[in-house]
């Protein structure tokens, strides 16, 4: 398995994230329909489908340019707070790679904090809030603290894509306390937050694009 990729076949990661959202609008509209407004899905396939479109129109595109018209996609074209939060997370991961022909696991790190410290300056949910920071944050830290240890690529992606779908299970079990959710309070234990939800489908389109990337 390499070590690393390259920036412009990292497009097929883009691919991958656009098509999951895509081909979950009304899974992420069933988990929003149980605390929010319903309509996650619903804006997520509509930003996620322009940008699809966008991309259309630029065969040659990198990585880094996918995730940016993305975040400019998000940023513009979705309401609600969504847009703007999922647009800074797309807006980190590209800033982090762009000036990188080749993507490691160190890349990889830089990426995912980026994208982390740009949620961070938006929104002051934090783990245990039952939001897409209860899947990023410990994805983030796991990652890091794989690579710490000196595994390699695959594995900082496996247990950071772990800790992602723990953190995912573990909003089943809180309370929502942001967002329209945190209306019904208590009602909305023994269900997962719809942010939370497409943040590990993500990751995961993420994380199993780059592995197929590092085996060729």
């Amino acid at each position: 398995m390499n070590a690393e990729f390259s920036n412009q076949a990292g497009s097929r990661v883009v691919d991958a994230i656009i098509s999951t959202i895509k081909v979950n609008k009304g899974y992420l509209t069933e988990v929003d329909s149980h605390g929010g407004d319903g309509d996650h899905g619903i804006n997520m396939n509509k930003g996620f489908t322009i940008a699809r479109e966008e991309l259309d129109k630029q065969p040659d595109y990198t990585m880094s340019e996918g995730l940016k018209v993305i975040s400019q996609v998000l940023m513009s074209k979705i309401g609600g707070s969504m847009g703007p939060l999922y647009g800074s997370f797309f807006r980190g991961l590209s800033a982090a790679s762009r000036e990188s022909g080749k993507i490691n696991k160190e890349i990889m790190l830089n990426m995912l904090k980026k994208a982390y410290q740009n949620l961070a300056d938006l929104t002051d949910a934090r783990v245990g809030d039952k939001s897409l920071m209860d899947v990023l944050i410990p994805s983030v830290e796991a990652y890091e603290k794989a690579l710490s240890a000196g595994k390699s690529f695959e594995l900082c992606l496996a247990e950071s894509l772990a800790a992602a779908k723990t953190g995912l299970e573990s909003t089943k079990a809180i309370p929502a306390k942001i967002g329209r959710a945190s209306r019904i309070g208590d009602r909305s234990i023994g269900h997962q937050d719809a942010g939370a939800t497409s943040c590990y489908l993500i990751l995961e389109a993420m994380v199993q694009t780059i592995y197929e990337l590092l085996e060729e």
